[in-house]
């Protein structure tokens, strides 16, 4: 638990920001990874003002802080190698705390409100191509030694490409999950605690059906669908490194990651002539912006399309 770890801060601040994080987690229903970066974030931030101001912080240390105190704990914090994304966001789980403070009549948080974020390069999703998301989704290059872990392995990474799932997503199925063929739709929820619906493709049933098989656990529909080797929650980076190891085995490049699937899954539609606003529904998008990036991912497609068929290209 974020709780347990040691933080430079006097008992009233650290009694305030432990209730502000299991609002997070509870009222909020933020992301188990997010409240984490807030916590880690927070946390290195109350760090920095201890020597900053020379002691342990407490609530009345942080009440008026101004715009050059922020400005000090970026600089600190870039200079020990963070970028710019990973400022803003550090920057954004400050200020939520301070905000949480402020509606409580504790601290002003006008000095973190008036800083903008460092503005961070925006960078294209990486899909792989048709061809390399369907062997990596059927399990191809797999070098896991028993069959129950190979069926499992491809199961989930027939989820990511086949319905567009973060791998948070799959791992938090439960055994009543994909228990019929006849199901077409899988309700997700997703960041932020919003739901929707995802469709579920044959070959995906197929796969989670196989796992199924030979799983050695049973899977109840109260617990975690997919199982580590010892019977627990099967973790992502169990996942992640499998992909590294498939990698090597398939000749794919660095940016084949488990979530590059979920870049395939909306970049493959969307050349294929899906509706912007349906792929961003099955992706989860809050805003239609953020799945806008993908329109500018099938660019090189499009100009080949161009030559091919225009009469004076």
């Amino acid at each position: 638990m974020p709780e347990d770890f040691l933080i430079a801060a006097r008992p009233d601040l650290q009694t305030a920001r432990s209730e502000w994080l299991r609002a997070l987690a509870g009222e909020r229903r933020l992301a188990k990874l997010t409240v984490e970066a807030y916590e880690r974030d927070t946390r290195q931030f109350l760090q920095f003002l201890t020597g900053h101001r020379g002691g342990a912080p407490g609530i009345s240390d942080i009440a008026d802080l101004r715009p050059a105190d922020f400005r000090a704990f970026l600089a600190a914090r870039r200079n020990g190698g963070a970028g710019a994304r990973t400022l803003g966001r550090g920057l954004a789980g400050i200020r939520s705390f301070l905000r949480y403070l402020e509606k409580r009549g504790l601290v002003n948080a006008a000095g973190a409100s008036a800083l903008h974020s460092p503005r961070a390069p925006k960078g294209l999703p990486k899909p792989l191509t048709a061809a390399d998301a369907r062997r990596v989704s059927s399990g191809d290059g797999q070098l896991a030694e028993k069959p129950w872990i190979v069926a499992r392995n491809a199961a989930v990474l027939a989820l990511l490409y086949g319905s567009g799932l973060r791998i948070s997503e799959a791992l938090g199925l439960t055994g009543g999950d994909l228990t019929s063929p006849r199901e077409e739709t899988l309700r997700i929820t997703g960041k932020g605690g919003k739901t929707r619906l995802v469709p579920v493709l044959p070959v995906v049933h197929k796969a989670a059906a196989e796992y199924r098989r030979l799983c050695p656990y049973h899977l109840s529909p109260d617990q975690p669908l997919f199982r580590g080797a010892r019977g627990g929650a099967l973790q992502p980076a169990i996942i992640q490194r499998e992909m590294q190891k498939m990698r090597s085995a398939l000749n794919l490049p660095d940016t084949a990651t488990p979530h590059a699937l979920r870049h395939s899954f909306a970049t493959h539609l969307l050349a294929r002539g899906g509706d912007l606003r349906a792929i961003q529904e099955l992706l989860g998008h809050a805003s239609l912006s953020t799945t806008q990036v993908y329109t500018a991912v099938d660019t090189s497609r499009l100009l080949e399309i161009y030559d091919a068929a225009h009469p004076r290209a």
